[in-house]
């Protein structure tokens, strides 16, 4: 066998070995609907395929033109601290954009328009950004960086056209699954969590405040004379003041909070880590607020906004049961109503530290 057809055997074994690392990342990427795990899985396959010791993927939000950082490996605390950031005009991510396929640096320090500081700090002196495009759609970006200058092999590394077309596909597929999970488990009406939801999370919740000596607090509020309020201004407008009652308690609660519509016009929140004054001055902070912003959404139509009534409970000062931390909560809400309505009832024993 002469030398040409040595090269010739060597070269086809070495496309046929990038083949079937292909065909491993794209097992990879398209086994799982969960966005965080294909992320991943992209990530990790994509460094191996290019023998590189760190990357990240970055999804792109097109109405807000920004970048938002979900899986990363190989580098520092510090670089992954930036989560989001716009494609700045003359930057690097501008130009992967705009050039829509995969773009090679082999030296950073020779590319004007490498001028991250961030980056820079970091070190990366080699990379390659690989666009998620679907549809000429760009679904994110892939980096893959490398510490030290390097010349990339430029035909396998065109394989990875075909990893993000997968990729992309992937993403857009997870997104989907994660948008159809969010809407099972989504009042429609106030974007809150539902009835159903609200069991799971109150499970484990409650869970985790026995497992960690923590307390959990719950709200439970109800719009007073409701039924009389549609009678009167009719279903459409009732639909209005549920769904200003979502908007207030979804803008009162921290993110680690949970708040539900439990039916009708019954609405229930969770208050991990919060103790029972906390959450009593939460569910005065919510009643006041839907008084008064009713009131303003329901100018010329009517002179007042509705008014609730709540029942604050906490474990464990309350209950250490599921079950009887429930009917607590559920007991002090009906006495709110039955002693004049607008009033947050709780046990004032219980509220001390």
């Amino acid at each position: 066998m002469s030398q040409t057809d040595d090269c010739c055997k060597e070269s086809l074994e070495a496309q046929v070995k990038a083949l079937k690392d292909l065909i491993e990342v794209a097992k990879a990427v398209v086994s799982t609907l969960d966005l965080d795990t294909v992320l991943q899985a992209i990530l990790t396959s994509a460094m191996r395929f290019a023998s590189t010791p760190a990357g990240s993927v970055a999804l792109y939000d097109d109405k807000k033109n920004e970048f938002s950082l979900h899986a990363h490996s190989g580098l520092t605390a510090d670089f992954i601290k930036k989560e989001r950031w716009d494609a700045s005009p003359g930057g690097l991510t501008e130009q992967v954009l705009k050039a829509g396929e995969i773009f090679f640096v082999e030296d950073t320090a020779k590319i004007p328009y490498f001028n991250n500081p961030i980056a820079i700090k970091e070190g990366i002196r080699s990379l390659v950004c690989v666009p998620l495009l679907l549809h000429n759609r760009v679904m994110g970006v892939l980096y893959l960086d490398d510490f030290v200058p390097r010349k990339f092999d430029r035909e396998k590394m065109n394989l990875l056209s075909v990893l993000a077309s997968f990729a992309a596909m992937a993403i857009y597929n997870a997104k989907l699954h994660q948008r159809t999970k969010i809407l099972a488990i989504t009042d429609a009406l106030t974007g809150l969590y539902n009835h159903r939801y609200f069991h799971q999370l109150f499970n484990q919740e409650l869970g985790r405040a026995k497992r960690y000596r923590k307390n959990l607090s719950i709200i439970m509020l109800d719009v007073d004379d409701f039924k009389k309020f549609n009678d009167k201004f009719g279903h459409s407008t009732g639909d209005l003041v549920l769904a200003s009652i979502g908007e207030i308690i979804t803008g009162t609660l921290r993110g680690v909070d949970h708040a539900f519509r439990y039916g009708g016009e019954e609405f229930v929140v969770l208050l991990p880590e919060t103790k029972l004054e906390s959450a009593v001055q939460v569910a005065e902070r919510l009643r006041e607020s839907i008084t008064q912003e009713t009131t303003a959404k329901l100018k010329g139509i009517s002179d007042f906004g509705v008014t609730v009534s709540v029942g604050v409970a906490c474990y464990p000062n309350d209950a250490v049961k599921r079950e009887d931390l429930f009917n607590k909560v559920d007991s002090l809400l009906y006495q709110a109503k039955v002693f004049g309505k607008n009033k947050v009832y709780f046990n004032k024993e219980d509220a001390v530290d």
